[in-house]
């Protein structure tokens, strides 16, 4: 399994700032062959508590809290290695809708961002602003994409 990056987790101790936590995140799932996401960090509440959160633990589809966020790190295979196979004319089948404002920051390679109206293809360094809609990803290429979101809880 792919390792995910550091974490590290700054707080007070003794009265001053600190690291207190400096390690590779731990909990790493993978969901499909080659779909390993990490829910790196979560607030349960808004305004955010700056305490140490709970673990959260890692689902294919996001649980976002009520009033609260979750910050994921996603590395996507190629469809070809999950078997998806996308057919024109039809919902592609990882459509999904979260009721989340998404902030999504593709790191690696590249991604197609499908929606029920048209598509775009997502390089490094593309930005994308998510709002609750039905979407699914696609990436077409023969190398994992890697991405970092902020799913943040929203309503309509």
């Amino acid at each position: 399994m792919n390792t995910i990056p550091r974490r590290i987790v700054t707080g007070i101790k003794d009265g001053k700032s600190a690291i207190i936590e400096d390690q590779q995140a731990e909990n790493a799932v993978e969901h499909l062959p080659g779909l390993i996401i990490s829910d790196i960090w979560n607030t349960q509440k808004m305004p955010a508590s700056l305490e140490l959160e709970m673990s959260i633990p890692n689902t294919g589809f996001p649980q976002t809290p009520k009033n609260g966020t979750y910050f994921r790190y996603v590395s996507i295979p190629p469809d070809r290695n999950l078997g998806v196979e996308f057919k024109a004319g039809e919902p592609h089948p990882m459509m999904h809708q979260t009721q989340t404002l998404d902030y999504i920051i593709i790191l690696s390679g590249e991604l197609y961002l499908i929606m029920e109206e048209g598509e775009t293809l997502l390089k490094p360094g593309d930005i994308v602003i998510q709002r609750g809609t039905n979407h699914a990803w696609s990436n077409r290429s023969n190398e994992p994409c890697i991405q970092l979101a902020v799913l943040i809880d929203a309503e309509h």
